[in-house]
């Protein structure tokens, strides 16, 4: 595949993969994306996930036609993308590696090799001429591991964004770029959304027309829908005006209050979207609790406290930053409700979250009076 004249894509896809980094479910794979430069000097960016290392060094000499490449960019060492290293040096044994020095580093821990012979070791700044392609390189620390840079190629305005801009998903599957960019990066990047803004600062003093990132397709034409997004999400604003349901249910009474407040805010014309976090892809609710402006939480009492799958949402969302949302509360008890506390409690440390101050509590099962709080529960929602 031709990204311009002169830049190919010798990237994989992995249909075989059922969990991206042993807990995130990719039901259409994932692809592993490398890029070669023929110039007066090649140049490849990056390698492959390790068992695909055969199948990428064919197709990168395919592209070489006899040629060796001259340099080897890494712009991220997680193994998904340097597992091959070695095994690309060893095979060509003039090549050079590029890279940021946190990067030799980690080169060090994962090859026994830092490669001080063959190395140049770049940071903000720093240009590469391979003839007619100039390139330059923009350090990205914490986007998401520290000793990324992601590297623009001024021949052909292409960027190549390392993780960023990566979705879920092999390339050619017909999926929401979207939805599965927002669960991709919710679940790996949230975090660093401060390290992202500084990077999308950084990239805008640059004329990108095409952006190549690890995973997912190479990303053209009007980069606007990208980059608002990724500002969106870097900075905690939520997307659209919405309502996220998270619940968790033991004998179904729980559930039934869920769904009732579902039914009640599409009566009134108010988008929101439910998930059984005990069933559920929590990478996907986790996405939509940042997707919208609005989150309620419904569990059982358990323990004297919640339900874990619930737990384990809530700290999902705190461990990424969750901040600048209405939250509410539905709790289940049928001696002594504290569902709504102790969840109210583990979201104390999340910035600027507006509380709604009235929680509905279901006594056992739902009746008149809860009912009826659910559907003022409702109606604040649409206002707030």
């Amino acid at each position: 595949m031709n990204i311009t004249k002169d830049i190919r894509y010798i990237g994989v896809n992995d249909n075989e993969i059922d969990l991206f980094e042993g807990q995130y479910r990719v039901p259409h794979g994932i692809s592993y994306n490398s890029y070669v430069i023929i110039d007066e000097r090649v140049c490849v960016f990056d390698t492959v996930d390790r068992r695909f290392g055969g199948e990428w060094l064919s197709s990168l000499e395919a592209e070489l036609s006899g040629r060796a490449p001259d340099y080897l960019v890494v712009t991220h060492m997680e193994p998904d993308h340097s597992a091959n290293i070695a095994v690309f040096l060893e095979k060509y044994p003039e090549a050079t590696v590029v890279a940021t020095a946190k990067a030799f580093k980690m080169m060090g821990a994962f090859f026994g090799e830092e490669y001080a012979d063959r190395r140049i070791v770049v940071s903000d700044g720093t240009t590469l001429s391979l003839g007619s392609h100039e390139l330059t390189f923009v350090t990205a620390p914490m986007v998401h591991w520290p000793e990324v840079a992601v590297c623009y190629d001024k021949t052909d305005r292409v960027l190549f964004s390392a993780d960023a801009f990566g979705k879920f998903g092999a390339i050619g599957t017909e999926d929401n770029w979207v939805d599965e960019a927002r669960r991709y990066y919710i679940g790996i990047v949230g975090k660093y959304g401060a390290q992202v803004l500084s990077l999308l600062k950084k990239a805008a003093a640059l004329d990108v027309a095409r952006i190549c990132p690890l995973h997912g397709p190479v990303l053209s034409g009007d980069l606007s829908l990208y980059l608002n997004l990724y500002t969106k999400w870097a900075s905690y604003t939520p997307e659209e005006d919405g309502v996220t349901i998270a619940y968790t249910s033991i004998y179904g009474n729980t559930a039934a209050a869920a769904k009732l407040l579902l039914d009640e805010l599409g009566a009134r014309g108010v988008k929101a979207e439910l998930f059984d976090l005990a069933r559920c892809d929590k990478a996907e609710a986790i996405a939509s609790a940042f997707k919208y402006s609005k989150l309620v939480l419904a569990s059982s009492t358990y323990n004297a406290g919640v339900f874990p799958p619930m737990r384990e949402f809530i700290a999902g969302l705190v461990e990424r930053n969750f901040s600048s949302r209405t939250v509410g509360f539905i709790e289940n008890g049928s001696w002594a409700p504290t569902a709504a506390k102790v969840m109210r409690a583990s979201l104390e440390m999340a910035k600027s979250i507006k509380f709604i101050d009235k929680t509905v509590t279901v006594n056992s099962a739902l009746n008149a009076s809860s009912e009826a709080g659910i559907r003022a529960l409702a109606a604040e929602l649409k206002e707030v």
